[in-house]
């Protein structure tokens, strides 16, 4: 084996992605120490030199897959992303850049590219995205049509919450959220308009318990196809690697029965 692909099989062996786990996990804790000035009073310097180490690893690590991968590295949408956080963190953070420093945190996001599980649970939320994008759509229509209908209905005297369609579709996002719906606006409303929950119910109904569970199904069926496919995958391997084992030990057989036959002919 080749200089490149050893250095491409440790780099991203199991050992080597722990300890870069481990180092992501502990760099997180240490950025979070760094907002508190208590801390940073006694443990500035040694924090500041663990990030700048922790900074150098994570540089090392791409430079090692971009030599062990080649242009192949790029090919990997998680190497790309990897790439693009370990970037961030090397831009120049002073003078009018200073507020640059806050992005290090941003190196936290490593974890998901990291964690096999948390990869799965991108990857399903990705394959979602087409259906999701047809539940906004649905949602949307939903809250133009009741916003137009509130602003009709009560904007006349609560011109704050509903006085235009913008404002209504503000104070229905709240509603739907549930946030103070009833006390803070419903039934300040009902005092003026007594059926005004006719017209609330239905639409907390609609958005909050059908409209927003069906994204919540379209991510679970996401995942479970990812999962599907990982099987499928999983056995397509075994099933190789199976044939594999099958033509070797066919090859094996033919050629100890070669071996016995020049051996009876010498004998």
């Amino acid at each position: 084996m080749t200089t490149r692909p050893r250095v491409a099989e440790f780099i991203e062996g199991k050992r080597a992605q722990t300890f870069v786990t481990a180092l992501i996990v502990l760099n997180a804790i240490s950025l979070g120490l760094e907002t508190s000035p208590a801390v940073m009073g006694r443990f500035g310097g040694a924090l500041v030199a663990f990030d700048t180490l922790v900074l150098g690893v994570f540089v090392v690590e791409i430079a090692a897959k971009l030599f062990g991968r080649g242009v192949g590295f790029f090919r990997d949408g998680w190497n790309v992303f990897d790439f693009l956080i370990v970037g961030i963190a090397l831009l120049p953070a002073s003078g009018p850049l200073a507020v640059l420093r806050a992005l290090r945190i941003l190196r936290v996001l490593r974890l998901v590219s990291a964690v096999p599980r948390m990869r799965a649970v991108i990857q399903a939320l990705v394959t979602a995205i087409p259906g999701m994008v047809s539940i906004v759509g649905l949602i949307a229509l939903i809250f133009y049509v009741s916003a137009v209908l509130a602003t009709n209905f009560f904007g006349g005297r609560f011109d704050e919450w509903f006085g235009s369609v913008g404002a209504s579709m503000f104070s229905l996002f709240q509603i739907m959220t549930l946030e103070s719906w009833s006390m803070g606006i419903v039934r300040p409303i009902m005092v003026e308009f007594p059926h005004a929950w006719a017209f609330f119910v239905p639409f907390i109904l609609v958005t909050s318990f059908a409209v927003i569970n069906l994204f919540i199904g379209v991510i679970v069926d996401a995942m479970q196809t990812q999962h599907a496919e990982e099987a499928r995958h999983i056995g397509a391997r075994m099933d190789e690697d199976t044939e594999s084992l099958r033509r070797e030990m066919a090859e094996l057989r033919e050629e100890i029965a070669g071996l016995r036959r020049s051996l009876r002919g010498s004998g």
